[in-house]
C-alpha cells in the first residue's frame, strides 16, 4: 500500500478537480488505441480501423469515460485503491494484456498535461505519476492474479 502525505493528497485532488471526464476520457482511450491498436480486444467497438474512425467512435469515447470514472474512485479512495479497482481488474482479465495498464496511465498523464499545460509542473507531475503508478500496478497485479486463478 502506498503512503500519501497530506500535501500529495491535495496535489492529486487539485489535478483531478481540473479534469472533465466527458472531455478527457474519450481523448485518453482514443490516444491509447491509436498508439497500441489491438483489434481482437476491441472487436465489439465497430469501425476502428483508422485514426479517424477511432476518433469518432462513440464506444471508444464511452469506454474512456468509464476508465476515468474508475480513476475518480481511486482519487476519492486513495487508501483503498486495491479494493476500488478489484472489479475493474476482473472486467479486464480476458483479452487484455496487463502491461496495457501502464500505457493507459501514460496516456492519461499526456492527455491531462495537454489540458493543464504549466499547471502540471514537474513537482505536480511527480506526485500525479506516483498516484497513477499505484493505480496501474494495482490493476496489473489484480488482473494477473485473476487470470492465474481462472485459467482452465
Amino acid at each position: 500500500m502506498v503512503k500519501w502525505t497530506e500535501e500529495e493528497r491535495c496535489t492529486i485532488r487539485d489535478v483531478w478537480e481540473k479534469v472533465d471526464i466527458d472531455e478527457i476520457g474519450p481523448q485518453v482511450l482514443t490516444r491509447q488505441n491509436i498508439i497500441s491498436f489491438k483489434r481482437h480486444t476491441l472487436a465489439t467497438f465497430g469501425d476502428i480501423f483508422t485514426n479517424t474512425s477511432i476518433l469518432n467512435n462513440p464506444k471508444v469515447a464511452h469506454r474512456g469515460k468509464v476508465v476515468l470514472r474508475s480513476i475518480d474512485k481511486a482519487v476519492r479512495n486513495m487508501d483503498r485503491i486495491q479494493e476500488t479497482h478489484a472489479a475493474l481488474s476482473r472486467l479486464h482479465y480476458e483479452g487484455v494484456d496487463p502491461d496495457n495498464f501502464k500505457l493507459l496511465g501514460d496516456c492519461i498523464t499526456i492527455t491531462i498535461a495537454c489540458k493543464l499545460k504549466e499547471a502540471l509542473n514537474p513537482q505536480v507531475q511527480a506526485v500525479w505519476q506516483k498516484f497513477l503508478c499505484a493505480v496501474v500496478e494495482t490493476s496489473k497485479i489484480r488482473c494477473q492474479k485473476y487470470v492465474g486463478n481462472n485459467k482452465p
